[in-house]
């Protein structure tokens, strides 16, 4: 049953400093497409060039009561910041404008806490906005207060931000700890979950910055069905299916959380696990909107989060998606030129995708090279695997076993050693370069 929620009216506010990682055309595209994935409508904004923030209020004083104007004629329910402020910022800014004040981490905390719909990930983001708001209690408490009457409704308080006015901090330490160890357990289990599929298949995750098409490419390329939409963090919890490449070979396709900008430390550090598919993958399919106006520096966002949860020993494969809605080419030639090996792709209408899948397929073999080995023909499963994933160049057969020669790829040739076969390699494998 769909549920009838009042959006909220939201005026934007930011303080432009020295060496800010936005958009100079537009620097609140960003906030107002994360305040309307968090259901708000946003109604005005409000934007301050300064060197350094006020101390008391981030934004200067002058410019408050500029906000405060605004919200009274805009008849605003909500102020979000671009920044991210103190408790006692927020706290005078709201004394100010009179209505309820977000961040931008907190913003990104709630849309984390409605968009969460497996246990794990309700987990992650219960953690996460505990983390958060532990410093923060005592501000909270008279914030939640003052601004809806003890019952918190709206952005910024769904999820374990209801509990804050009862709970104190020794509750909150008590929680946090309870909520680490059921992370840990999971944790435990996935990670021997993804290391067993790594023993079995050639496994490949989608990363990305969000709303870059990663679901609406892992859904044309396994016809997994996976929800896929037009908002920022479509997808909060990992979906790994089977994708077929065709001849009969496959790899293991994971579909994971979209990266952002000056994404909260606590959620980089709780959706470590989430993340679990692409830090062990063997191969990182990077997608990037190459239709954005800001696509240089949200890759560059990607590549450094990346780093940061230790994704940065494997394969990776640039995809620069939607080329269907480029006005021109110069974008997508630069950064082919950046990274020489990207793809020009379309989730959207197919276009690139036949071409994915065959570099995808010759990098799951591995280097390829022509050796002879000798099998027991009672070993089915490495038969089979000789007879449809290899090019049999030539079979022998005698008394009990059966003596190929094959053109294998290192990779293929490690998965059927790891088969537990007693084939007999006669011939070593050597780099045909």
């Amino acid at each position: 049953m769909a549920l009838n929620v009042n959006r909220e009216r939201a005026v934007l506010a930011a303080v432009l400093l020295p060496g800010m990682d936005i958009d100079p055309h537009d620097p609140l595209a960003e906030l107002r497409a994360l305040a309307d994935t968090a259901g708000a409508v946003v109604v005005d904004q409000l934007l301050q060039n300064k060197q350094k923030p006020d101390s008391a209020t981030f934004m200067g004083s002058g410019k408050v009561e500029d906000l405060a104007q605004l919200v009274a004629a805009q008849n605003a329910h909500l102020v979000i910041f671009e920044n991210d402020l103190s408790p006692s910022q927020i706290g005078n800014v709201e004394e100010i404008v009179q209505c309820k004040v977000l961040d931008r981490s907190e913003l990104i905390l709630d849309i984390f806490a409605g968009r969460a719909r497996t246990h794990e990930a309700k987990l992650q983001v219960e953690l996460a906005q505990l983390q958060y708001t532990y410093p923060r209690l005592k501000a909270m408490w008279s914030h939640l207060e003052r601004i809806v009457g003890g019952a918190p409704v709206g952005i910024g308080t769904r999820g374990p931000g209801e509990q804050q006015l009862e709970i104190d901090r020794r509750i909150v330490q008590r929680r946090k700890t309870e909520l680490r160890r059921d992370i840990t357990a999971i944790q435990a289990r996935k990670h021997r979950e993804v290391l067993k599929r790594n023993q079995d298949f050639y496994t490949v995750g989608l990363v990305g910055y969000t709303n870059a098409g990663k679901s609406t490419l892992f859904n044309a390329l396994t016809d997994a069905g996976a929800y896929a939409d037009d908002k920022l963090f479509a997808t909060l919890s990992t979906c790994t299916r089977r994708w077929a490449l065709g001849g009969g070979e496959g790899v293991m396709l994971s579909d994971t959380v979209g990266f952002v900008r000056d994404l909260p430390h606590h959620l980089v550090a709780s959706f470590r696990a989430t993340l679990e598919e692409a830090v062990n993958s063997d191969l990182l399919l990077i997608v990037q909107d190459v239709a954005h106006p800001q696509a240089a520096p949200q890759l560059q966002t990607v590549l450094e989060v990346l780093d940061e949860i230790g994704a940065d020993t494997q394969d990776r494969l640039l995809l620069l998606n939607k080329v269907d809605m480029l006005d021109h080419n110069v974008d997508l030639l630069i950064l082919q030129k950046q990274f020489p090996g990207s793809l020009g792709i379309s989730a959207k209408t197919g276009e690139g995708l036949d071409k994915l899948a065959a570099v995808v397929l010759d990098k799951s073999h591995g280097v390829e090279r022509d050796i002879t080995l000798t099998v027991p023909l009672n070993e089915g499963k490495a038969v089979q695997f000789l007879e449809s994933r290899t090019q049999v160049l030539d079979r022998q057969y005698e008394m009990q076993e059966v003596t190929y020669r094959v053109r294998i790829g290192s990779r293929q040739l490690d998965r059927l050693r790891a088969l537990g076969s007693r084939m007999r390699i006669h011939e070593p494998a050597t780099d045909p370069s």
